[in-house]
């Protein structure tokens, strides 16, 4: 059996392009989706929405305040100059040496000295003065 050959008019023509009515579907969802993007921008800019551009925004200063008798070290790692390491640090002094009488009391910490001690001073929450800590020591009855 040989292979049979084509006349030239015997060739099947085949058509890639869409009929006429999928042409107009595609069309008209085409133009429907040009004018809802239109429409929606123009809805944004009548509503006119200030963008603000970080660059050029007023900065915003929080006063941020730790207590280093109750802050965890995540919370004191946050102080500058303090890292995970010497939070950590703290964190064990205070647990094992009791807790903190005064700012200056943060020197006990290995690494941390009166320089480190200054710069966190206006992050630290004042310290009770030490007369005014409730203590274990039995209450002695006025006379």
């Amino acid at each position: 059996m040989g292979k049979r050959r084509q006349k030239p008019e015997e060739r099947i023509v085949m058509r890639w392009f869409l009929r006429r009515g999928d042409q107009l579907v595609i069309a008209s969802i085409l133009v429907m989706a040009v004018l809802s993007g239109a429409a929606y921008f123009g809805v944004q800019k009548m509503r006119s929405i200030d963008y603000i551009d970080i660059d050029q925004a007023p900065s915003v200063e929080y006063q941020f305040l730790v207590d280093v008798n109750q802050a965890d070290w995540a919370e004191l790692a946050q102080l500058p100059g303090i890292g995970e390491t010497l939070a950590k640090r703290i964190v064990q002094s205070r647990e094992m040496q009791g807790p903190f009488l005064d700012h200056s009391d943060l020197q006990r910490v290995q690494g941390i000295g009166p320089r480190t001690v200054e710069t966190l001073r206006g992050y630290l929450l004042p310290m009770p003065q030490a007369e005014a800590i409730a203590s274990d020591a039995p209450a002695v009855p006025a006379s």
